[in-house]
């Protein structure tokens, strides 16, 4: 925390002269002072030197103490007296700081565009000099600033203090002239929170977008590049496109992943100083890059650290923080490669599961997602396979018949999958959007292929994984926002150390959050959420549903159909999903009606009467993007037909008016001059789509062709909001936005998100929740007291109103909760285990990477091979008389060619002990690498090298995969011993260790023992080739074919695997 805006706080104005610090002061008293600075500014400069202090004093602790338990105290009777937080103790904390910038503005808006961004490289310039980052920051924190003027001069912190105070107002004046919004005081709280690397709590329409790029251009400054993590690749670009103009205008670099870029494109856009991206592209690139490409030759092996995509992580901002760190944190990301062809027992155990009956064959655990076959339905399996074991490891029948039953019962159309094409892709339960290219592991989705009866794509095998909990852990800086936090506050501050600071809202909400109607079924509840819609859609109020699957909402569109209610669809489906943006951004409108599948991270704000900007840029967009767009070759074609061609065009009923002659020429001449100076159809999708995103911004444009698209889009702009701005009035008139639920979700934080669309920025709104006693939530978690309830309620549309009913719907919700947190707890332990192996190897296989010279590495790893190999066949504990020396020379000539000197009475003559051996032989180790490194380079100059790294990268890599798949037996083996009283965690990591080193000792021994046999062999071409490029194919000496015990078998080159996403 900064120290350098004390004589400008409120709180100081009348306090007494500071007294003057001279850098030569020896006293007690300065000393503790200069202590207690740095332990905030890391280093101080006072009178033109610098002084490096120590971190901490006994003095800033004991302070620290005193305001964390006023803190303590004043949160609990917050807590006792004002019932939820608001976040009003958070305004008051900040007040100061917002005070400080609020009054910088007036100097900024007096800056020029130039004057401005000059302010960037400024900053930077401080930045490289040492200087914090907090120090661009003033701080917020009173006391610490009353504290330290006792004791400082005002002149000599003066000139620092004036500065530091900028950050933030720089980015604020840059955003009114760019994109025409002025952050909201509130929106500087949540940059200052993120910036301590805690999670804001922002409600739905706080601007959570805007406030990310705050903590974004400081932390960038320092140029070791910014991660903005975002849910999909829609969000990633629009944040991207729209608010990262602030940071551009402001002369900083902006780069933005997205799912089909090279790793050209992919590097370059990382090395950006702030980064948009996916959290699943994000980790998936952390895995890649810790992959190696294996090829069949070292002249074609060319992986190097200039290959690697990612820089090293420095600071995280990631939106939706709850949906990417608690949602997504049971579901580790995976990497895989192709195993075995699929075989024809996925079809065999479909049909087997068709015709098998629930109960009878087999029983269904509904909350553990498992299913048991019964005696009955292993008498029938084994007779209809015709197997006698339906567990004999060399069939394996029982995984394929339990796979086929989990994806009858557990794995449904329509909720938990879609089909396009020919294939069958998983949908999102919390986003409700389609996991493209991601897989269920361990042959399921193989089995969900057979039950649909499609092609069944090949088996894979894990290559590399990791949990999002340990990814995101890498950071040395995260943060996060999201509206709904606070109820997850406890597993946030456990496993991730971020504290919950809820920011704020800019106006009071007024949203009235109605109780819930219970019903005893689900027949009765739909028919009450169609009145209900049918009531809202009467009197204009737009309505948004929210449901929990595709199928769902399928339904209740059918049934609106059925009464005339015209209506909006938004889920999973290929027809929708397209719309998505246009969707969400006019369910405002009078009288619209719009269902979604889970609203959780949908990234656009439902504005009452429509979004006149958005409907503008959709215009434009249709008339410009048909005429400049390339068509596309090689796209994804369904099986059964070709993809409609894209035309852009939106559906009339959107727009609010039919565009006037006069906008309509001038948008048509804009277009003209944008294909006369880009070409006719010249563009991808990608380009046009950012030139069109700059076009719809206020950002000042240089080019000609941007400001005539940007003039005629703000004139769409003034005419569709003479309308808009119209039947906003009505909207809010009639209430504002009505939310409907029609089911409890397994967290009340996505309820919330759900009700959270509505009463946005001080809007009027309401929601209200129809359940009912048959909803899968109630009925897996309910227990005793609802199936009670079900059997006391006999009448099925009435609706149900008890206390005791509302007190158990809750706990059964509560019930989920826990439980999901359980499973990502439990998932977190075992993945810590599996953690600190990954980054063991990770690092081992950078420094390959990374290092010119790997000579040190593969001595390191033929002394202790050598090690192996004695203890192996001497062992230290055996007494002299007892060495077997013809056994373990043999062993040693086996293993290395180049020792074929040894003999027994030269081991004797130059050993006395065991100590004397193990030296002797180290030194022969190192001895007979450096002599196959001279033959080596003598044959074939700066081979070695290549040689070297190729072996080190390709053995990790190959005997990590494989100790991957150990691991996996282990964790499904250990779950069993908790039946023995023994903690299947730490049995794990027993034998997890035990494997460990097993794996980190034969990368070791194979490495050295490759290098040991390897011979160069010339393949002799014309010269030209000879000489341009050098030719060099790799074999192994005939020698190494019969490694020798304790060495295994190196594959001279195994053929890697194409890493494909599978979750």
């Amino acid at each position: 925390m900064a120290v350098t805006h004390l004589c400008e706080s409120p709180l100081v104005k009348h306090h007494h002269p500071c007294v003057s610090l001279s850098p030569l002061c020896s006293s007690k008293l300065s000393h503790t002072l200069l202590d207690l600075k740095k332990s905030h500014l890391g280093t101080s400069s006072l009178g033109g030197k610098t002084f490096q202090m120590p971190k901490t004093s006994r003095m800033a602790s004991r302070r620290r103490q005193r305001t964390q338990a006023v803190a303590s105290l004043g949160g609990l009777l917050g807590g006792i007296f004002k019932g939820t937080d608001t976040g009003e103790s958070t305004r008051q904390q900040y007040a100061s700081t917002v005070s400080v910038i609020n009054g910088l503005e007036a100097q900024m808006s007096a800056l020029s565009d130039s004057e401005l961004r000059e302010k960037t490289r400024l900053f930077q310039e401080r930045a490289k000099q040492g200087e914090s980052l907090d120090s661009l920051l003033p701080s917020g924190d009173a006391t610490e600033l009353l504290l330290l003027d006792n004791y400082f001069n005002d002149d000599c912190l003066n000139d620092r203090t004036n500065s530091s105070k900028e950050a933030f107002a720089v980015i604020r004046e840059a955003s009114k002239r760019v994109l025409g919004l002025r952050p909201f005081d509130v929106q500087l709280i949540g940059g200052m929170v993120l910036h301590k690397g805690e999670i804001a709590e922002m409600r739905t329409g706080e601007g959570k977008t805007l406030v990310a790029i705050l903590p974004a251009y400081l932390n960038a400054l320092i140029g070791k590049g910014v991660h903005v993590v975002t849910v999909n690749d829609y969000l990633a670009r629009r944040d991207c496109e729209w608010v990262g103009q602030v940071p551009r205008f402001l002369g900083l670099k902006v780069g933005l992943i997205q799912q089909n870029m090279t790793s050209e494109q992919r590097r370059e856009n990382y090395l950006c100083d702030i980064t948009y991206v996916t959290n699943s592209e994000l980790g998936f690139d952390y895995l890649r890059d810790n992959l190696a490409t294996e090829t069949e030759c070292i002249s074609s092996y060319v992986q190097s650290v200039e290959e690697l995509v990612l820089r090293n992580f420095n600071y995280c901002v990631i939106d939706e923080v709850d949906s990417i760190l608690i949602d997504e944190a049971r579901t580790p990301l995976i990497i895989s490669g192709p195993a075995e062809k699929p075989s024809d027992r996925y079809y065999k155990a479909a049909k087997i599961a068709t015709v098998f009956e629930r109960e009878i064959h087999y029983t269904v655990d509904e909350k553990q997602k498992t299913v048991l076959l019964t005696e009955q339905g292993y008498e029938d399996s084994e007779e209809i396979l015709g197997v006698k074991d339906l567990y004999d490891p060399r069939e394996q029948w029982a995984s394929y018949v339990l796979n086929a039953i989990k994806a009858k019962e557990l794995f449904l159309r329509d909720v938990n999958y879609i089909i396009r094409g020919k294939e069958v892709l998983i949908v999102d339960e919390f986003t409700g959007r389609v996991m493209q290219g991601r897989r269920w592991s361990d042959g399921l989705h193989q089995a969900v292929e057979a039950k649909e009866g499609l092609p069944i794509q090949n088996e894979t095998v894990t290559l590399a994984s990791i949990s999002y909990q340990n990814f995101f852990l890498q950071f040395p800086k995260l943060c996060g926002m999201t509206g709904t936090a606070a109820t997850e506050s406890t597993e946030f501050e456990s496993i991730y150390k971020l504290k919950v600071t809820i920011v704020p809202t800019n106006k009071p909400m007024i949203r009235k959050d109605e109780s819930d109607v219970v019903f005893r079924a689900t027949t009765g509840k739909w028919r009450a959420v169609v009145v209900e819609i049918s009531r809202m859609h009467k009197t204009g109020r737009p309505v948004l549903v929210g449901t929990t699957s595709v199928e769902q909402s399928d339904s209740l569109s059918e049934q609106l159909q059925e009464v005339g209610i015209p209506h909006e669809v938004l889920n999973a489906k290929p027809e929708n999903v397209e719309r998505e943006a246009e969707i969400v951004a006019q369910s405002g409108r009078l009288g619209a009606v719009t269902i979604a599948t889970n609203m959780a991270g949908r990234g656009t704000d439902i504005i009452l009467g429509g979004n006149a900007e958005f409907m503008a840029r959709l215009k434009l967009r249709e008339m410009l993007m048909p005429r400049v767009v390339k068509l596309t070759e090689g796209g994804y074609v369904s099986v059964k037909k070709l993809p409609p061609k894209k035309t852009w065009k939106v559906n009339e009923n959107l727009f609010p008016c039919k565009l006037s002659n006069e906008k309509t020429k001038l948008a048509e001449e804009a277009v003209k001059l944008a294909v006369d100076t880009w070409g006719q159809r010249s563009l991808t999708e990608l380009e046009a789509e950012e030139r069109l995103s700059y076009s719809c911004e206020k950002a000042p444009a240089q080019d000609p062709v941007i400001a005539k698209l940007r003039s005629a889009f703000l004139e769409i702009v003034r005419e569709y909001k003479v309308y808009t701005e119209e039947e906003r009035k009505k909207v809010v008139s009639a209430g504002g936005l009505h939310v409907v639920g029609t089911e409890r979700h397994e967290s009340r934080r996505v309820d919330n998100q759900l009700r959270g669309r509505t009463g946005r920025q001080g809007d009027p709104g309401s929601s209200r929740f129809f359940l009912s006693l048959e909803d899968n939530i109630f009925r897996i978690f309910g227990g005793d007291r609802i199936q009670g309830l079900m059997r006391a309620f006999r009448v099925e549309d009435l609706p149900i109103e008890s206390k005791m009913l509302t007190k158990a719907l809750d706990e059964a919700q509560r019930k989920v909760e826990n439980y999901f947190f359980d499973i990502r707890k439990q998932l977190f332990e075992f993945d810590e285990v599996l953690n600190s192996q990954r980054d063991r190897v990770y690092t081992e296989r950078r420094r390959a990477l990374e290092s010119d010279n790997l000579q040190s590495l593969i001595i390191e790893y033929a002394e202790l091979t050598m090690d192996d190999i004695l203890e192996a066949n001497i062992g230290s504990d055996a007494s002299k008389e007892s060495w077997d020396l013809e056994k373990l020379i043999k062993k040693l000539q086996q293993y290395c060619y180049l020792l074929n000197d040894l003999t027994p009475d030269l081991l004797r003559s130059n050993c006395l002990s065991y100590e004397d051996l193990q030296d002797y032989l180290r030194r022969r180790g190192r001895e007979a690498y450096l002599q196959k490194r001279d033959i080596i380079e003598s044959k074939a100059p700066g081979l070695t090298k290549d040689a070297e790294r190729f072996l080190v990268l390709s053995n990790i890599d190959r005997l990590w995969k494989e100790h991957l798949q150990a691991l996996k037996f282990v964790q499904q083996a250990v779950g069993l011993r908790g039946y023995a009283q023994r903690d299947p965690l730490i049995e794990y990591k027993l034998e997890g260790y035990n494997l460990f080193l097993e794996m980190m000792a034969q990368i070791r021994r194979n490495v050295i023992y490759s290098i040991y046999q390897f011979q160069p062999v010339l393949v002799k071409k014309d010269q030209d080739q000879r000489e341009n490029k050098s030719s060099t194919d790799v074999v192994t000496n005939g020698r190494g074919n019969n490694n020798p015990d304790p060495v295994n078998a190196i594959e001279s080159s195994s053929a890697a695997a194409t890493p494909q996403s599978s979750a």
